[in-house]
């Protein structure tokens, strides 16, 4: 098997949100931390929308500070990008700094205000 391929069947699993999948490849000694072939963790890459994907990463050790290597933004930026409060709210409890600017220089909080999720802004007023 080519180098990489757990970790791409991880980051697969998580972009799935297919909690099984992500379930038995941890449980299996996939590194939570390995990139795909497209060089992403599976917490870069999991669906933010599943909470219980982010749990799983970083019970394993998953790091939610690590930017994507495109783009420089975090775990954090896209569940606040993408208002999902509940993802955002595991990351932060799991270690991910809400502080940290993007590669543009846009805090979590930015995006979720240009994306219109004032909850998700609320929140995330109440962490700094």
């Amino acid at each position: 098997m080519e180098p990489g391929y757990w970790a791409h069947q991880l980051g697969n699993a998580a972009a799935r949100g297919d909690v099984q999948a992500v379930r038995m490849l941890l449980e299996s000694g996939t590194d939570p931390n390995a990139v795909n072939f497209y060089g992403r963790t599976p917490i870069q890459v999991m669906m933010m929308g599943s909470p219980q994907i982010a749990a799983l990463l970083l019970e394993a050790g998953a790091n939610p500070n690590r930017p994507d290597p495109s783009s420089g933004s975090l775990p954090a930026h896209d569940a606040a990008r993408g208002g999902f409060l509940d993802t955002l709210k595991v990351l932060h409890q799991g270690g991910a700094h809400l502080d940290l600017p993007d590669a543009q220089g846009h805090l979590p909080r930015d995006l979720a205000q240009e994306e219109g999720h004032s909850h998700v802004v609320q929140f995330l007023l109440g962490q700094t």
